[in-house]
């Protein structure tokens, strides 16, 4: 193998070669975005936690949609939630309500310290767990294949040498930290992984081995010697961390036993090293088992049911910002969750669901605009198995927001990091745009005649004079046709939808108008 391709698959950036709590510590290198995050005022000292919910959550049985209780109850009877009773959805508004064991969550949305972003996918759903993670993670369109993440682009493009001479003066602390075994491909940068990860601290020490290896003479020498040198200078990182960790002690009460909660065990680290005054700014914990195809609702023989994780989840957040609040350090903080995918409307025979399209983000801390983006998901009267929740945003949306309204981040960082401009969402405070309550520039989507109908319909809507793109998209979620992709003058407009080639079912028209969208619901019938 030539050095090259070598270094390229194996010189992955800085892992904390150490354990805390039982979990080990990945310590990503200095970047682009970071050190832009660091020198950039207001913005340097802030903190972003992303939370992986792996396995696909069901967005329906998360976040309830009470003003179409009927048709949601019709669709999946043997798990639904209770509207009534001592089981009943944690209700948010007259029309939203959240799960029953999500009671900090509601708690958190009461004190305006929650924001709910509704159906958060993309245009063209994969149902992969692989390459449904993948395109999350990459910021791909689903028809390219991306090696890089979307992070891990920002930390190539400021510091394309990393890990070379770090840390250093200048940073003497890791930028990014995994909580886990397992290293995330959003790091992953153009030339190399961006972390090294190694379970075991004591294999780790006897390849590092302290030495530095000019043994060229036997077989992968010169290999080995990159691997010690690289290793050498990851070790630096580990001294910054445990001298944080020893300087903050969590303080919340909120907290579970240990392992009992395997979420809340891992935010407890995060707290006690922002605390401890590491300058890092973006971490990454992980919560599995959502890949509830059977006993969704009572759990079973190797399966945890999705209420059980729901309150998993939302037990580890609240404990985590009554510590962040407790430590002093709650406004610094900015927290998200996020899912490859959530399943199907209509339940299945296992009493579970199936792999889904679109569901939503939770995006938390004292920072955030508070309340719930979008509405709640159109529920068909009869849905089929087939039948999914189209996106009303694309994940990409909420990255792009996040990073200029919470870090920053330059239009030229963000063109870098996602390829593509795209719609800015309110989300952080201070965020310019409309949310749910209203849409003072006049836009809106007014329907569409004859509905339903058979081979043409035309569809009616209002611009307010700026670019406005209508989409169409199928039951499973899919987008088959971009009808409008342009500015228009103020004012109303209809455009006509050919379905001459489309099967008889249900579609969704979506407009989307800066940050102002629309969905309704259409129907062919052949």
């Amino acid at each position: 193998m030539k050095r090259r391709n070598f270094i390229k698959a194996t010189a992955p950036a800085a892992i904390l070669p150490f354990m805390m709590n039982g979990f080990s510590l990945k310590a990503f290198g200095r970047s682009p975005l970071l050190d832009e995050i660091i020198a950039a005022d207001p913005c340097s000292d802030r903190v972003f936690v992303i939370i992986q919910l792996t396995g696909g959550n069901d967005g329906l049985n998360t976040v309830i949609p009470l003003d179409q209780y009927s048709a949601y109850k019709n669709a999946r009877s043997n798990i639904a939630v209770a509207e009534t009773g001592t089981s009943a959805a944690l209700k948010l508004t007259n029309a939203t309500a959240l799960h029953p064991q999500m009671g900090g969550m509601q708690q958190l949305f009461n004190n305006e310290q929650l924001r709910i972003i509704q159906s958060v996918g993309y245009p063209t759903p994969d149902f992969s767990h692989f390459r449904s993670t993948d395109i999350l993670l990459t910021a791909s369109d689903n028809d390219e294949v991306i090696s890089t993440g979307w992070v891990g682009r920002y930390l190539d493009n400021e510091f394309p040498g990393f890990p070379m001479n770090y840390p250093n003066a200048a940073m003497p602390d890791p930028l990014a930290i995994q909580i886990g075994s397992v290293i995330s491909t959003g790091f992953e940068g153009p030339t190399a992984n961006v972390g090294m990860a190694f379970t075991d601290p004591n294999t780790f020490y006897n390849i590092v081995n302290e030495k530095t290896a000019d043994s060229t003479g036997v077989r992968a020498g010169q290999e080995l010697a990159f691997v010690r040198k690289i290793g050498q200078q990851i070790t630096k990182f580990a001294a910054p961390v445990k001298a944080a960790a020893g300087k903050a002690k969590n303080k919340s009460t909120l907290y579970p036993a240990a392992r009992t909660n395997l979420l809340a065990d891992q935010l407890k680290i995060v707290a006690q090293l922002i605390a401890g005054g590491l300058k890092t700014k973006i971490y990454m914990v992980n919560l599995g088992g959502f890949d509830t195809h059977a006993s969704q609702a009572t759990g079973g023989t190797g399966i945890t049911s999705h209420g059980t994780l729901l309150n998993q989840l939302s037990i580890g957040i609240t404990a985590f910002q009554d510590d962040l609040r407790l430590l002093g350090v709650q406004d610094r903080v900015l927290g998200m969750t996020f899912s490859e995918f959530g399943r199907r409307i209509k339940s299945n025979g296992s009493g579970g669901t199936d792999h889904g399209a679109a569901a939503p983000f939770f995006v938390f801390g004292t920072s955030v605009m508070p309340g719930i983006l979008g509405t709640n998901p159109i529920i068909p009267a009869n849905p089929t198995s087939e039948d999914n929740i189209p996106m009303q945003y694309d994940f990409r949306s909420v990255y792009a927001s996040i990073l200029k309204d919470w870090f920053c981040a330059s239009p030229v960082s963000l063109k870098a990091t996602l390829f593509k401009d795209f719609q800015m969402l309110p989300i952080v405070k201070g965020s310019t745009g409309v949310d749910e309550l209203g849409n003072p520039t006049g836009v809106a989507l007014l329907g569409n005649y004859p509905n339903p109908f058979g081979s043409s319909t035309l569809i009616r809507f209002r611009s307010g004079g700026k670019h406005l793109q209508i989409n169409i998209f199928d039951n499973t979620g899919r987008s088959v046709a971009t009808l409008v992709d342009r500015s228009l003058p103020a004012g109303e407009h209809e455009v006509s939808f050919d379905a001459s080639s489309l099967p008889s079912g249900n579609y969704y028209c979506r407009l989307q108008s800066g940050v102002y969208q629309e969905m309704k619901q259409m129907l062919i019938v052949k």
